[in-house]
């Protein structure tokens, strides 16, 4: 099995190497990176400060405003025209259609069919032979044999001034190869094939250049926002977040149990005091009120079927499941 195996530098398990790249690439790559980095850098710090105060605002204030403006612009446009449209322009406009096909429709098919097809019928008739016989008589007995005879003599024409032409494009032909097309032949393969070569490999290079100037740059601007994020949070949000955890919230807690607690509970004290001094004045208050009525107007009638008797009236004469009856009830 050993021997079968094959040697460690066979071409199959040697990994494949990338062409090796021109000194000229080499020395272009490094510069241009460097120049474009040095531009790129202020444009992406610059477009992302853009594209997050793009997103605040869009967030916030354009979106908002964007709905309000649709729906105010449905409320005065759309939905009136829609309603002119539904219940004003389609009913006119069934009521014209039906009008239109009575007034108009009708009468022209009533036309055209009793009318104008009879007319067109005798006129094809007439025309046939008046017009479409002596037509083809002429066409027969005219008319082919002459085209014939001028088809001939054009064809032969045609065949002599093919002939000419094709000699002369001949001559013009080579003299225009040997004039223009070689020139431009060698001018293209010695002169403008390198040099389109030259500044494809720079083009190239320019553009992976700006490629990873621009993802340098993101990276960048990251770390400078981070790192600005981390100074605010340092320089004011710390601060604040220590101010309020060991200064404001014991001096709450503090306030709170010192004078709110106590507060409350004066108050709820003072309500529970002062709540039956209240119900026992509304309550003076409504039976003063009654007093008055009764010394203005007197007792109120009793009504017409009241009567003051022991036994009850009707089926309610015990009550069934009580330890008392109606007779004692009262």
């Amino acid at each position: 099995m050993d021997l079968q195996k094959p040697p460690a530098g066979t071409p199959e398990q040697q990994p494949a190497r990338p062409d090796p790249e021109g000194c000229l690439v080499v020395a272009i790559r490094l510069p241009v990176r460097i120049v474009v980095l040095v531009l790129v850098l202020p444009l992406r710090m610059a477009w992302d400060a853009l594209a997050v105060t793009g997103r605040f605002l869009g967030d916030s204030v354009l979106r908002p405003v964007g709905r309000a403006l649709l729906w105010s612009a449905r409320a005065l446009f759309v939905w009136p025209f829609a309603a002119l449209w539904r219940y004003v322009l389609v009913p006119v406009g069934r009521v014209l259609a039906r009008l239109g096909h009575a007034l108009v429709a009708v009468p022209l098919e009533w036309l055209h069919r009793s009318v104008l097809t009879p007319l067109a019928h005798a006129l094809a008739w007439l025309a046939r032979h008046l017009l479409v016989a002596p037509a083809l008589w002429l066409y027969a007995a005219v008319l082919a044999p002459a085209g014939r005879a001028i088809a001939w003599c054009l064809t032969g024409l045609l065949r002599g001034v093919g002939l000419v032409l094709t000699g002369v494009g001949t001559v013009l032909y080579w003299i225009l190869r040997v004039l223009l097309v070689l020139p431009a032949l060698v001018l293209w393969r010695w002169a403008l094939v390198p040099v389109g070569r030259l500044l494809a490999v720079f083009g190239q290079e320019v553009g992976q250049a700006l490629g990873h100037a621009w993802r340098v740059a993101g990276r960048i601007s990251l770390a400078v926002g981070r790192a600005l994020g981390s100074l605010v949070r340092w320089i004011f949000v710390e601060p604040v977040r220590r101010l309020y955890r060991a200064v404001l919230t014991p001096v709450g807690h503090a306030v709170r149990d010192a004078v709110l607690r106590p507060a409350a509970e004066a108050a709820r004290g003072v309500g529970r005091a002062v709540r039956p001094v209240l119900a026992s004045a509304l309550e003076s208050v409504r039976r003063a009120r009654a007093d008055v009525r009764r010394m203005l107007f007197g007792e109120p009638p009793k009504p017409a079927g009241a009567v003051d008797r022991r036994e009850p009236p009707g089926r309610a004469a015990r009550t069934l499941g009580r330890s008392t009856t109606a007779l004692t009830k009262d």
